[in-house]
């Protein structure tokens, strides 16, 4: 399961990049949506590490706070999944 998180925190890591590259060139863009959805599937820490590093997205306030609210969603999931694994074992 690690190597699996690893790999999709790598990939958002890649696309995060690949999209601040395609900025750079004037060239056709991977769409926020498509940026969020690879950060919501456990891509987090590769996507925020991505926009620090490359500094992409970081001084658009309408993405951060999606992204933010990703990140919110995937806490309150982990949350839930804990309690109900809890409840099962």
């Amino acid at each position: 399961m690690i190597v699996v998180i690893v790999i999709l925190n790598i990939l958002s890591f890649g696309i995060f990049g690949y999209d601040k590259f395609l900025a750079k060139k004037h060239r056709r863009r991977i769409s926020e949506n498509m940026l969020l959805i690879c950060t919501f599937f456990a891509g987090t820490i590769g996507a925020f590490v991505g926009m620090i590093i490359f500094r992409h997205k970081i001084s658009k306030k309408s993405f951060l706070l999606k992204f933010g609210l990703v990140v919110s969603i995937q806490v309150i999931l982990m949350y839930f999944l804990k309690n109900i694994l809890k409840m099962i074992n």
